[in-house]
């Protein structure tokens, strides 16, 4: 599959330190074409279950990234090398007990990386961290409910069975809008497509004798990095002491430095993902960390009173938290627009040159094709897509969505969406096209164009909600027809058949519309999800939400000299640009991506650390021992990554149990917000309740519970004499602990608000059934590896 970026594509591509791949002839060993199995048995049942075993594992790991910086590596490699393992265990382990398995084949390697890969890329381009998130009740309240354009009723709180349905109605159009053209691109034009190349290489190494030596160093890398770094998670974990005590908060640096963000947290995902980064990419995020941390937040901070009023809260969007976010949007608008023009531009020079050179190239074609061209172009073309059966699911899969789309959100009228899957093939063409010859998806720029045209154009009433959406089909439509081309040349260089290839795409596609909103809701459940000064920030959603929200109203309510320090960052971002495209090689190679530096504007500097310590030890290790280096890098990184993405997991589940390592310790402002029938929060002995799901079974009724509210009511409770039985139930609704610093002496007054009576009931079955059968899945694993290596 196509490059996998920052949240939404954000940071556009991370070159891995091995250097360039040839793209000759995908590294691939002579193969006799009769003996390639038929598309049909090219998909096993074993293949099925190692893809959805990956894609699980990657979407709990995508999410935590999406949910934390919104910064994602390229984790295609590494689904690569899972995939050898995994089938190879399982042949081997098969072969011990007698049975006899059929031969494992590099095509049913790509089959295998192509499913996984696209069901854990729902995870991180579904929007759960930036457009959809961006319209839940929370991020609507952190932008500020006085705030010009962000109008009351431009919500929709996150549900499982309205995001499933969302993303099964969107991902499945995006699969056939250029079927149609895969041998105009592939094999005509011959784009060079990098990522779907180096896949591809990956996997013809794995299937040769000195391949498969290799293989195994990495597999034993893989595994003893990915055990230590599970080990070193559940270490964190334990020994902790509150939510700012522990090795995840360490003051490296000192206590000023860490109030400021400036510390190592010790995250083997980031170590893992600094590995694979690019030494420039890293350092661009350092840049930008120390920017704004260390530079411009602490100054404009100290002008509080002159530049924004004095009384209001840091997270308020006319305070320090505005600047925050408007810069940011700057740096990423500036950066993407000159990319986006400058893919289009080679876009139309390219094709433009093909056109004229069609007759030439069409004649010398087949006298300057190879042996290895002929034969891959045969495979590749002797499984033909009917071209009827794109265009019948294309315009099914549309309509559908038409119809859905505007049931879910009556702001996007349902004439914006027929427009939205009638341009919608152009669009995918030329990012598939710009992709094949840069590496770069451009997907969530052409979303934001989306974003900003739609929120314009539905009004100050419509605008938020209509422009979020927009951006989701655009973006999902965009992605994936270029991820597919992506897909369609790495089966092209490993002799596996398109139809394989899309049929595997889509089960993967299906696979990820389930598995991505239960990983989602898994946190959303067990942690507090886009909180500012939580772990899980959710950056995106809060730009996202801003940037529709410039759409409805302009740059008529930012902060004091914010829009010309917007201007700046802007002009800065293209001028950084330009600068790395026409300065000498030795100049432009050092200049910063403005794409990189915007991302700890937002979230902090702890992240870009992280990050460079993996560029330490990979600057290290090279320096050392190079060969051993390009070949381990990307095992040892991969392993750090799943191994702390794999802890996710089990401390996700122990958290919903209520059994967190420590209690969130939550201001009374936060608690106060909860005032309404469904959605209620009272304080009782110094803890938090949530207490939304009784409102209906408490024998005074819910109005009881709403007059608590605003107040420590821990005499109220007290004075009316409740039972043991009473007490013990609170259990199941304490949520946390209050800080006793800020509770006002006399009770707040807040008009209850009524509502809907428990919405979110369906929801918290979905989460008693994932607490139940989740610990039951990793005991029965643990049981079987330890029967297996028995046996061994």
């Amino acid at each position: 599959m196509g490059n996998t970026n920052g949240e939404n594509g954000e940071i556009e591509t991370f070159e891995t330190e091995n250097g360039h791949v040839n793209e000759e002839n995908g590294g691939e060993p002579h193969e006799d074409l009769n003996r390639i199995v038929p598309w049909t048995r090219q998909i096993t049942v074993r293949g099925l279950v190692a893809s959805v075993v990956i894609g699980v594992i990657y979407s709990v790991l995508v999410t935590k990234l999406n949910l934390t910086t919104g910064l994602v590596p390229n984790l295609n490699v590494s689904a690569a090398l899972l995939a050898f393992v995994f089938i190879r265990s399982w042949t081997k382990l098969l072969q011990k007990a007698g049975v006899v398995s059929t031969p494992f084949t590099r095509q049913e390697n790509t089959i295998i990386q192509t499913c996984a890969v696209a069901c854990y890329s729902i995870a991180y381009g579904g929007g759960f961290g930036s457009y959809l998130l961006g319209l839940s009740r929370y991020i609507y309240e952190q932008v500020g409910v006085d705030t010009e354009g962000n109008t009351p009723g431009s919500t929709k709180e996150p549900e499982l069975g309205w995001m499933t349905g969302f993303l099964f109605a969107t991902s499945f159009v995006g699969l056939l809008a250029l079927v149609p053209l895969r041998k105009i691109m592939i094999i005509d034009y011959k784009l060079p497509y990098p990522s779907g190349t180096a896949t591809a290489v990956l996997i013809n190494g794995f299937h040769t004798p000195k391949g498969d030596k290799m293989a195994k160093k990495q597999v034993h890398g893989f595994m003893k990095f990915f055990s230590a770094s599970f080990l070193w998670g559940f270490f964190q974990w334990f020994y902790s002491g509150g939510e700012k005590c522990g090795f995840a908060q360490f003051p490296t640096f000192g206590l000023t430095a860490w109030r400021n963000s400036f510390y190592f947290d010790f995250s083997m995902t980031y170590i893992g993902a600094g590995m694979i980064c690019s030494h420039l990419v890293n350092l661009s995020l350092l840049l930008g960390a120390i920017l704004s941390w260390g530079v411009m937040w602490p100054l404009i901070r100290g002008l509080k009173g002159e530049w924004f009023p004095a009384t209001l809260s840091e997270s308020s969007m006319k305070s320090l938290n505005g600047y925050k976010v408007l810069i940011s949007i700057s740096l990423l608008l500036g950066d993407g627009l000159y990319n986006f023009l400058k893919i289009l531009y080679f876009t139309g020079s390219s094709i433009h040159r093909k056109m004229n050179n069609k007759s030439l190239k069409t004649a010398s074609n087949n006298q300057n094709a190879t042996l290895d061209d002929l034969r891959r172009n045969e495979v590749f073309l002797r499984d033909n897509i009917p071209v009827w059966v794109v265009c019948v699911g294309y315009t099914l899969f549309s309509v559908i969505s038409i119809i859905i789309i505007p049931l879910m959100f009556p702001q996007l009228k349902w004439y914006y969406v027929v427009v939205t899957y009638l341009i919608g093939p152009s669009l995918s063409f030329c990012n598939a096209y710009g992709a094949g010859l840069t590496d770069m998806n451009m997907a969530h720029n052409y979303g934001k164009v989306a974003l900003f045209v739609l929120a314009a154009v539905a009004g100050k009433n419509d605008g938020v909600v209509a422009g979020l959406v927009a951006c989701g089909l655009i973006k999902s439509m965009v992605s994936i027809s270029s991820d597919l081309m992506h897909d369609l040349k790495t089966g092209h260089l490993t002799l596996t058949s398109p139809r394989s290839m899309l049929l595997s795409q889509a089960i993967g596609t299906a696979i990820g519309c389930v598995v991505a909103p239960l990983t989602f809701f898994l946190f959303y459940k067990a942690f507090k999800v886009g909180d500012p000064n939580g772990e899980y920030k959710a950056p995106y959603a809060i730009i996202y939400r801003n940037m529709a929200i410039l759409g409805v109203e302009g740059f008529s309510a930012l902060p004091k000299h914010c829009l010309q320090l917007c201007y700046g960052f802007f002009s800065f971002a293209i001028a950084a640009n330009l600068l790395r495209d026409l300065a000498p090689t030795k100049i432009g190679k050092w200049v910063p991506f403005p794409m990189a530096m915007a991302v700890p504007f937002l979230v902090g500097a702890y992240f870009a650390i992280d990050m460079c310590m993996g560029s330490l030890v990979v600057f290290v290790w090279h320096k050392l021992k190079k060969n051993k280096a390009s070949l381990m890098i990307p095992a040892v990184a991969s392993g750090l990554i799943c191994g702390d993405g794999m802890w996710i997991l089990p401390s996700s589940i122990l958290a919903l149990a209520k059994m967190a390592s420590h209690p969130k310790v939550h201001v009374f402002e936060e608690v106060v917000k909860h005032n309404k029938n469904e959605d209620c929060w009272i304080i009782i002995a110094g803890k938090v309740y949530d207490v939304t799901p009784f409102m209906d079974d408490h024998p005074g009724g819910g109005e009881v519970l709403l007059a608590a509210i605003g107040k420590d009511a821990t005499n109220d409770f007290e004075d009316i004499g409740h039972s043991d039985s009473a007490k013990d139930m609170m259990e199941k609704y304490y949520i946390g602990e209050i800080d006793p610093s800020n509770i006002p002496l006399k009770r707040i007054s807040i008009p209850a608000q009524g509502g809907r009576k428990n919405p979110a009931k369906s929801s918290d079955f979905v989460i008693k059934i994932l607490q139940f059968l989740v610990p039951l899945l990793i005991l029965g694993l643990a049981f079987a590896v330890r029967n297996y290596t028995k046996k061994e």
